[in-house]
Order: C-alpha cells, then structure tokens, then sequence
C-alpha cells in the first residue's frame, strides 16, 4: 500500500480519529487500557449559566487538568481552589496517583505550586518571549 499527505482544509472529527485510532491501539498494546474518564467540575451562576470551571481526564492513573477557567470578575473568591481539590477528590476516588496540568507564565503558576504543584518542564518561548510550564502533584496513596 501506498501512502501519500494530505492536509484538510479545515480538519474533522474524522480526521482526527484518524490519527487517534492506531496511537489508541499502539498505547493499549503497549502499557494497557488507560481507562479513560472525561471530568468536567463547572462554575454555574445563580441564574443557571455555566461560567467556567475545569475540564480533564482521568488516564492511565493520572488526572490531566486540560482547561481552569475563573471569569475574571470571580477570581479571588476561592473558586479557583475550590476547582482544584474537586479535582483532586475525583482523582483520589478514581485511584490517580497524581494530577498534572500545564499553564502560562502569564497565568497561574503561583497559584498551583501553593497547592503544591512542582514544574516539571519548561517550554521557553512559547509564545514567543513567554515560558509555558508544566506541573505535576503526586497524591498520597491510603
């Protein structure tokens, strides 16, 4: 068989599953089923509209935190923490061993080593005169 390139337009869900279908199977071979759990922990207002939150996943014993967004106006108020160790209970309870997590200089690295995040690993210009870091926190085991 012969195989060529091709670069969509505007790519699909399609062409993306794609991708994912033989890395899915190569990683299972390989290391297992990684039991995959979406986690979705939102910010709701008084009047019912979903205003932010987290979004991850639990994967192969670890929980990513993919998105942490606090608007603006309600930052300082605890929310941002409450996130967190909601996130960090849903780990504890789907047996992670830890969370990991990535952000920007310019958003709130600060804040996650006070939750007792480390660094990891530092991405240097990205964007381009910034620094992207990555965190993790390994859970204590019970």
């Amino acid at each position: 068989m012969t195989l060529r390139l091709t670069i969509p337009e505007a790519p699909s869900d399609a062409d993306r599953e794609a991708v994912v279908a033989p890395l899915r199977a190569y990683n299972i071979s390989r290391a297992g089923d990684p039991h995959i759990r979406p986690v979705a922990i939102l910010l709701t207002s008084e009047d019912g509209n979903q205003v932010g939150g987290l979004w991850g996943r639990c994967a192969y014993d670890w929980l990513f935190v993919e998105l942490l967004a606090v608007p603006e106006e309600h930052r300082g108020g605890g929310h941002g923490r409450a996130l967190m160790q909601q996130a960090e209970a849903i780990a504890r309870s789907n047996g992670c061993f830890g969370i990991w997590l990535d952000t920007y200089e310019f958003q709130a690295r600060g804040f996650y080593e006070k939750l007792g995040f480390e660094i990891f690993g530092t991405l240097e210009d990205h964007p381009v005169g910034h620094r992207h870091f990555f965190l993790r926190k390994h859970l204590a085991q019970a």
